[in-house]
């Protein structure tokens, strides 16, 4: 930054030497000078109630977003608070200090040109503040107004003794280290920003002050009411190019802020349920992946993670026949199920039965995709998927279930949401037509994660789901596995079920991933026997950050080796690709003396189905694909240009 060093020091010294005015009092009538005016309000006789501590609040324009602001001002330590304009008077004062409250004094100073950057009494004020606060009205003013000026050195020292630095709108717009200037004396839309983002009207410019915090950012403001996220791509391709190297934009919502600590921890506030939007270029120069950050996000400035997004989504750059640039939302959506692993012989599967379990699967598909495509959640997705299997008697669970040891049907299932990492397990339920919605319930309204037998019941009664009366789970098929197994005639049981489950993993557009899963168990599973499941992190678990599970098998060996979990760890600490982790981890399951395959899914909706069994009932469908169904190890669904792992390949 070249900055005028002498005019800085002369400065200085006049201040310390006592060369300047004496400091304005309570009740001085506004003052009009050479390049501003100057209100203040408050007592300055009051002392401040604590030190200033640093923190950093970004609003997005608009009704402020109270609680930041109440936040800033203790931040200020209750003290002496500076407002910087070059427009309108005492709004953000009268604010601050009527409604906000809390502060000794707030003292504005509104610029009419460059002259008063050097103006001695604003930058002792500027010193002597405890907050900083930049309003909001033309960035283009400030930028020629303040642009290397002792009054910019001054803002960089108030930072540097780690006071709190705040602005709105305008003032939010020159925080970053690239800023849209306006200097051409308009406002650009996105229209006008997508069909020439290199052009003159994009005026970029370089950062007034130095604030490390704001490393690798463009903000904009007036975010989602004002359509501005095509003119924030623009914004950072231009930037992109002067700088030679990826940057990161901030969009914030009217009535929203964001408020970062020290450490660069991050939190949005906001009247109406506004967020912050993180915006980054892809490698694709016409992709951009959008974060939305709401108030229940955990953000960091510094490394810009975000836990619990409130979305994660795709974007665009379509031209359209009229020449037309548009930002357009991908619809990526993605959803895959399996009906369980160990299924029949090719010799034993007859046409039609097997045209009967891809129907099955098919149906199934077509439930989710209904939800996907529509815009609807992950979660509902896995859950309306996995019902429709519950329901038809070809496959181990719900209506299907086997029957255990005693002549019972005692049912498992779980459901996880990948970015609250909330989730519902039941296990040995007899009575509930689809188990996996009683899952949900727990999930949702039990306060508790994992709910069993006696109690799983009476909980699915008092809660309204279906009930339905033991019998209803009997068909001939099943009882007649049990009657096998009870004569120990095991080599003539019905090897399609012996790890009979079903489940669905699934990406939703706003990139959620969600997975359920639901069983009746092993035929013959002696009382109380409980398998991988209802496990969260074994048989079923979901990340949004990283991937989605479902598993089938023998659940005794998926809990011993946290199948699902170790799938996520693998892809979060080892940067395995969803296929090298699925893969791997199948292999761990395998190395253990356990059966069975999984299908698992990551956050770009990439699936991989891995078994170590002759085959898994399974399918795929998503919005770059129809659907598809395979049963064998060697009957493939090609996945992202690949073929999935194959029986043969694991052996």
């Amino acid at each position: 930054m070249r900055l005028n060093w002498m005019a800085y020091f002369f400065i200085m010294l006049l201040s310390l030497i006592g060369g300047l005015s004496p400091a304005l009092a309570l009740g001085e009538p506004s003052l009009q000078r050479d390049g501003y005016e100057r209100f203040f309000i408050g007592d300055r006789s009051l002392k401040r109630l604590s030190k200033p501590e640093a923190g950093l609040l970004l609003s997005g324009g608009g009704d402020w977003a109270v609680e930041a602001f109440r936040w800033f001002a203790k931040k200020a330590g209750h003290g002496h608070l500076v407002v910087l304009r070059a427009s309108g008077a005492t709004e953000t004062a009268n604010e601050f200090y009527n409604k906000i409250k809390g502060l000794a004094s707030v003292e504005t100073f509104v610029f009419h040109d460059r002259s008063a950057a050097y103006d001695v009494r604003i930058i002792r004020a500027i010193n002597n503040a405890d907050g900083l606060f930049i309003a909001g009205g033309d960035q283009a003013r400030y930028i020629r107004f303040w642009r290397d000026t002792p009054l910019s050195q001054a803002i960089e020292d108030h930072i540097k003794a780690n006071k709190p630095l705040g602005g709105t709108s305008a003032g939010l717009a020159i925080m970053g280290e690239y800023s849209y200037g306006a200097m051409d004396g308009g406002s650009i839309t996105s229209d006008e920003a997508l069909n020439n983002p290199m052009g003159p009207k994009v005026t970029i410019e370089r950062r007034l002050y130095s604030l490390s915090s704001m490393d690798g950012i463009v903000t904009d403001s007036h975010f989602s009411e004002r359509g501005r996220q095509g003119r924030l791509a623009a914004f950072l391709i231009k930037a992109q190019t002067l700088k030679g190297a990826p940057l990161t934009g901030l969009g914030i919502d009217e009535e929203t802020a964001l408020i970062v600590e020290p450490d660069g921890r991050a939190n949005v506030t906001s009247n109406k349920d506004g967020l912050v939007w993180m915006m980054k270029q892809g490698p694709d120069a016409n992709g951009f992946g959008v974060v939305g950050i709401g108030s229940e996000s955990r953000f960091h400035l510094l490394s810009k993670k975000v836990n619990s997004p409130r979305f994660v989504r795709q974007y665009s750059l379509k031209h359209s026949d009229e020449k037309k640039v548009e930002f357009m939302q991908e619809k990526k959506w993605s959803l895959a199920i399996h009906g369980g692993a160990g299924v029949l012989e090719p010799t034993d599967m007859t046409p039609e039965l097997e045209a009967d379990y891809r129907q099955g699967l098919k149906d199934a598909l077509a439930k989710g995709e209904a939800i996907l495509a529509k815009g609807g959640s992950a979660l509902d997705a896995v859950e309306a998927t996995v019902v429709s299997l519950e329901n038809n008697p070809l496959f181990n669970a719900g209506k299907g279930a086997v029957f255990t040891a005693e002549g019972k049907n005692e049912l498992d299932a779980a459901i996880m949401e990948g970015t609250s990492l909330k989730a519902g397990a039941v296990a040995g339920v007899t009575r509930t037509k689809n188990p996996i919605k009683l899952a949900r319930a727990v999930m949702e309204k039990s306060g508790r994660l994992l709910l069993a037998r006696e109690g799983a019941d009476a909980f699915s009664k008092e809660n309204g789901l279906e009930q339905v009366e033991p019998d209803y789970y009997f068909t001939q098929k099943r009882f007649d596995q049990l009657q096998k197994w009870k004569k120990r005639q095991l080599a003539l049981l019905d090897q399609s079920h012996r790890f009979g489950t079903v489940g669905a993993v699934a990406l939703d557009q706003d990139g959620h991933l969600a997975a359920a899963t639901s069983t009746g168990g092993l035929t013959g599973k002696v009382f109380g026997r409980i398998g991988d499941t209802p496990i969260i992190g074994a048989g079923t678990f979901a990340d949004s950050r990283y991937c989605a599970v479902s598993a089938t098998g023998t659940g005794e060996y998926f809990i011993r080796e946290s199948a699902g979990r170790q799938i996520c760890d693998r892809m979060r600490w080892h940067n395995q690709t969803i296929h090298e982790a699925a893969y791997d981890t199948i292999m761990s399951v395998g190395a253990i003396g356990g059966d069975g395959g999984l299908i698992a899914m990551d956050k770009n909706g990439d699936v991989a189905f891995a078994l170590n069994d002759l085959g898994m009932y399974r399918g795929w469908v998503a919005s770059w694909r129809k659907p598809e169904t395979a049963i064998y190890g060697d009957d493939q669904l090609k996945v992202s240009g690949r073929n999935e792992k194959t029986s043969d390949e694991l052996h």
